[in-house]
C-alpha cells in the first residue's frame, strides 16, 4: 500500500502556480473583484503564503498581465506558408480565442489602466507597466504581420496601415466583448477584410504600396478571404 505525499513546490514552481490561479481568475471577472483569499484557496495554500511570493495584489495582478501579454503576443505568430488572408484569418481566429477565454483580463490590458486599488507612485508604476506590455504585444504583431508580407524596411505608408489594423482589431475585440453583439467568426472575416481595405485605400496614394497590394492579390485564391471581399464589393455597385 502507497501512501500519496504532497510536493513541495520549489519557489519559482509555486511563482508560476500562483501567477496562473490569478490569471484564470482574472480571466473571468474584474481583477478589482478578486481577493487574496480567492486566489489562496484557488492555489490550495494560505494567504500569508501568497504574501510570501508575492508583496501584495498588485504584484500578481502585474505578473498575471505579462504573462497574458506573451501569451497574446504568440497569437500573431504564423508559418509563412499560403496565401497571406487565410493566415491573417487564422491569426485573428487565435486572437479572438484569447479575447473570448480572457474577457476582463484582456479589457483591462488593453484599456491600459490598472484594475486594481492603488496610490500615488505605486498607480503610476503601474499604469507603465502596463503601457509597456500592451507596446510590446503591438509590436511583436507589427513585426508577424511585415514578416507575412516580406517586408523587413516598410514604408512610412505601410507602417501606417499595419500598425492602424492592429489598432483597429484591438477596438474591435474590445467593443464585441461588450455583448457580443455579432458573432465572432464573422468579426474575424472583417477584421482581415479592413486589412485589405485599409492596404487599398493606401494603394491608390503610393505606388509602393500599389505593387505590394498587386503582388499579394495575386497568389490569393478565387475562395480566399480577399477575392471575397472584392465579389462583396462589387454585389454593392450592381
Amino acid at each position: 500500500m502507497t501512501t500519496g505525499v504532497r510536493r513541495r513546490m520549489g519557489v519559482e514552481e509555486r511563482r508560476q502556480q500562483l501567477i496562473g490561479v490569478a490569471l484564470e481568475l482574472f480571466s473571468h471577472r474584474s481583477p478589482d473583484e478578486v481577493s487574496i483569499d480567492e486566489i489562496a484557496a484557488a492555489a490550495g495554500i494560505s494567504r500569508p503564503l501568497v504574501y510570501h511570493y508575492f508583496p501584495g495584489k498588485l504584484s500578481l495582478y502585474e505578473a498575471a498581465l505579462k504573462r497574458a501579454a506573451e501569451d497574446l503576443a504568440e497569437r500573431f505568430q504564423e508559418p509563412r506558408e499560403g496565401p497571406l488572408g487565410a493566415r491573417l484569418l487564422r491569426v485573428m481566429g487565435r486572437f479572438f480565442d484569447f479575447v473570448d477565454e480572457h474577457g476582463p483580463g484582456f479589457s483591462a490590458l488593453m484599456r491600459g489602466g490598472p484594475a486594481v486599488s492603488t496610490g500615488g507612485a505605486c498607480s503610476l508604476e503601474t499604469a507603465s507597466t502596463t503601457t509597456a506590455l500592451i507596446d510590446s504585444v503591438r509590436q511583436a504583431a507589427y513585426v508577424q504581420i511585415l514578416t507575412h508580407l516580406g517586408v523587413p524596411a516598410p514604408s512610412p505608408r505601410l507602417e501606417l496601415v499595419v500598425r492602424s489594423w492592429i489598432s483597429l482589431a484591438e477596438s474591435t475585440a474590445l467593443i464585441w466583448l461588450d455583448g457580443r453583439r455579432i458573432p465572432r467568426e464573422e468579426l474575424q472575416l472583417q477584421l482581415v477584410h479592413d486589412f485589405a481595405a485599409l492596404a487599398a485605400v493606401s494603394a491608390a496614394y503610393d505606388p509602393p504600396m500599389a505593387e505590394l497590394l498587386r503582388h499579394t492579390l495575386a497568389d490569393e485564391p478565387a475562395d480566399g478571404p480577399f477575392a471575397d471581399l472584392l465579389a462583396r464589393l462589387a454585389a454593392l455597385v450592381v
